[in-house]
């Protein structure tokens, strides 16, 4: 499994052409806007505040790739957050073309640096540490939020598909643990069985409030969910609410305790 004509390196390939193939499609989103003020609706960012974000994280995640150590935040959602708006202050770029290229062009700074290395290769990251390929992983997902996001807005087509958010999973199950909101998972106790159709599946068991990944089925689970593979993306980055995707038939979910499979994207803040 780890030889280098192995399937490890067919999907570290398929990964890195997806980062590369995204950044573009989001740049063609880019060129096509007119109006870099207009609003996200349900979110406080402008486009053009989404797309210089996203030309800051994607350099950040090219120098992560190199093995350089960049700090930003410590790793907890809010101050990932704090961190996003010091940056995007400092930085008052906001024309979608030179946006665009700056998208592009760390995309390919990041998929060069990292096509290279090997997969385990640790890497500290403003989730905190991880290897590499998981930190691809996250690029990739960062980007696919962001430019639903600008897709939205815009009343455009969005990049998200299956295939691509295969490609998410690993990040989504490492950050998992990381992004719990204990406010809303404090004394929780419950084992989830999550399956994304055609992408497999794994299970998040709460003990107290504290959130454990493992590779699934799980030998008893309290709630098992079935969801379409764009409805749990965006659920897992909070871009839609359980109950409409529950109510269109994206997600199902059975078991002995099947009510908690609304409240459960809730146990998370969304990275």
């Amino acid at each position: 499994m780890t030889s280098p004509t192995g399937p490890r390196t067919a999907i570290r390939d398929d990964l890195l052409r997806a980062v590369d193939e995204v950044a573009a499609e989001t740049a063609a989103l880019l060129l096509g806007c007119d109006d870099p003020d207009l609003p996200i609706p349900g979110a406080e960012w402008t486009v053009g505040q989404a797309a210089a974000h996203l030309a800051l994280a994607n350099e950040l995640m090219a120098a992560l790739a190199t093995g350089a150590e960049r700090p930003y935040g410590d790793g907890t959602p809010g101050s990932l957050a704090a961190a996003n708006e010091a940056s995007l202050a400092a930085y008052p770029e906001r024309d979608p073309a030179a946006l665009a290229d700056a998208i592009v062009r760390h995309a390919r700074a990041f998929t060069d640096a990292a096509g290279p290395r090997a997969a385990t290769e640790p890497v500290l990251t403003p989730l905190g540490p991880m290897d590499l390929g998981t930190l691809g992983s996250y690029l990739l997902t960062h980007m696919l939020g962001h430019a639903y996001d600008i897709a939205v807005a815009l009343r455009r087509p969005h990049p998200i598909d299956r295939h691509r958010v295969a490609l998410t999973v690993p990040f989504l199950r490492t950050a998992m643990p990381r992004v719990v909101n204990d406010r809303a998972a404090a004394g929780h106790s419950a084992c989830y069985d999550l399956r994304v159709r055609g992408g497999g599946g794994f299970a998040v068991t709460f003990t107290d409030g504290v959130a454990v990944v493992t590779d699934g089925p799980p030998p008893r689970a309290d709630c098992t969910i079935l969801a379409d593979p764009v409805a749990f993306f965006l659920l897992a980055l909070g871009r839609v609410g359980p109950v409409a995707v529950l109510l269109r038939g994206k997600i199902l979910a059975w078991g002995r305790r099947p009510w908690l499979a609304p409240g459960f994207p809730g146990l998370f803040t969304a990275p």
